[in-house]
């Protein structure tokens, strides 16, 4: 009788007949923590985020510059005629001035309270910007697994495009020795057409996931290290929504960076209201030029009578109390209320949005657990009903399309193992970004179970399923 398909043998045939390209060498292959190092070396997104927050950061010295002493210092050339009809009379005078003045603010409540909305802006600024470099930790993570995910699929497609192919070769045997009709052919090579346009389809997905892996980080990739089946499948630690709710509302950097917005608006009310407060400045101003340009002349002729450079010399305080502004200073201040009103929302909105992120994931991760093992089991259990299958189309009880849907199920519940895996995997370090709590450490601990020789054509399974299915392949007495 003819051998049974098995799912090892179609490993077998796909890796060694059928690769979509060389195997790099371990020596070659990059792995997580080089893949985050260069995204930190060579976002775009990364720098643009580090230029948005040192501009940002300039609002607190800008502020602080309105409380500073300011210095002035300019210069007057002036050419003045001045004629008079009756009598005729025309005097010219000229002259240059040198003059420099110092003021300092002694009461300014806005600028102070300006002073302290920037101080909030410039906090809230950073906590963004780590909110970006956090962020980036799990895109670095995305891309390398999207990369993984793509490689396993396409290794389990192309071990189905085998089996397909090798159920195609059967059923012409059995057609030529009269075993078979040619119905069997024609639904064992629609099976194996569909099985090969679903390999191209998953090397343009490997090739993508490269691809996007390069825009990350500016860096060409050919190979990377895969994760390992050993990797723990646990569920998170605590084992407590709540508790991960409540560190999220103490560490989450977005909802950090939402409080010194609210704190921002808040002073920018008080600056705002502060505009009917009067001012006060101290001021001291030094004048020097000629007779001519400063007007000294003799109170009883009329006439200058002095020659040569005079010098100026004042000091005094300036207090201006605003009265009326054509209610410019009022509608700032509704502004501003509407605005406080605006972002305190928009924090609340965000506080909601983490505690149902949180949950989410939470939940996701405990199901990620339960749903690697079942799709594990899935696998086993598909198998041996692939093979009680052939072994009833050998017999007559089944026929090739029972074969073929179930050779469809073996590979999806490969697929759907593997999917389940990234899965898990990314979304515990969702958990950990809407916690506030995800590091470099996390790629660090996930590095120790990469494979520097994974091969995804021989270990997108699990090696206890490979050897169980290569133990199947072994001839029997019935065979």
């Amino acid at each position: 009788m003819l051998r049974r398909l098995t799912l090892a043998l179609a490993v077998a045939a796909a890796s060694n007949g059928m690769a979509w390209a060389e195997t790099a060498p371990p020596s070659t292959r990059t792995d997580l923590v080089s893949v985050y190092r260069e995204a930190v070396n060579n976002n775009a997104d990364l720098a643009a985020a580090r230029a948005d927050y040192a501009a940002r950061k300039e609002v607190v010295p800008q502020a602080r510059a309105g409380l500073l002493p300011q210095l002035s210092a300019g210069a007057n050339l002036t050419d003045t005629r001045t004629e008079l009809d009756s009598p005729s009379i025309r005097a010219d005078r000229s002259g240059t001035v040198y003059q420099a003045t110092l003021s300092q603010p002694l009461f300014r409540a806005d600028r102070w309270y300006q002073l302290k909305a920037a101080k909030a802006i410039d906090e809230q600024a950073a906590l963004q910007l780590s909110a970006v470099e956090q962020n980036l930790i799990l895109q670095s993570a995305e891309a390398y697994f999207a990369v993984l995910r793509a490689q396993d699929n396409l290794a389990s497609t192309k071990a189905e495009e085998a089996a397909f192919k090798r159920q195609l070769d059967q059923a012409n045997e059995r057609f030529d020795v009269g075993l078979s009709d040619k119905t069997d052919v024609l639904e064992a090579q629609a099976g194996y057409d569909t099985a090969r346009a679903n390999r191209i389809i998953a090397e343009r997905r490997v090739a993508d996931a490269f691809q996007a892996l390069a825009t990350l980080t500016n860096r060409e990739y050919t190979s990377v290290e895969g994760i390992r089946h050993s990797l723990p499948v646990l569920a998170p630690s605590p084992n407590d929504a709540k508790a991960w709710v409540d560190t999220a509302a103490r560490q989450n950097l977005s909802l950090l960076a939402s409080n010194y917005a609210v704190d921002a608006a808040e002073e920018t009310v008080r600056q705002r209201k502060a505009g009917h407060a009067p001012t006060l400045d101290a001021f001291a101003q030094y004048q020097k030029g000629d007779n001519d340009s400063l007007g000294f002349t003799n109170s009883a002729a009329g006439a200058a009578t002095y020659s040569g450079d005079v010098e100026q010399r004042s000091i005094g305080l300036q207090l201006n109390i605003p009265i009326y502004s054509g209610g410019l200073t009022s509608s700032q201040v509704r502004e501003a209320h509407q605005r406080l009103i605006q972002t305190e929302q928009q924090r609340e909105s965000l506080r909601r949005q983490v505690v149902q992120n949180t949950r989410d994931l939470h939940r996701a991760v405990n199901t990620d657990v339960e749903t690697v093992q079942a799709r594990r089991q899935s696998i086993i259990s598909n198998q041996s009903a692939l093979e009680a299958t052939e072994v009833g189309y050998q017999v007559g009880t089944r026929n090739i399309v029972d074969v073929l849907d179930a050779q469809r199920q073996l590979y999806n519940s490969v697929r759907d193992y593997n999917n389940a895996r990234y899965d898990y995997i990314l979304d515990n370090l969702r958990l950990k970004q809407a916690a506030g709590t995800l590091s470099p450490a996390d790629l660090e601990a996930l590095a120790q179970y990469l494979k520097p020789d994974y091969n995804p054509d021989k270990d997108f399974l699990p090696p206890d399923l490979s050897a169980a299915a290569e133990m199947q392949l072994r001839p029997s007495s019935d065979e």
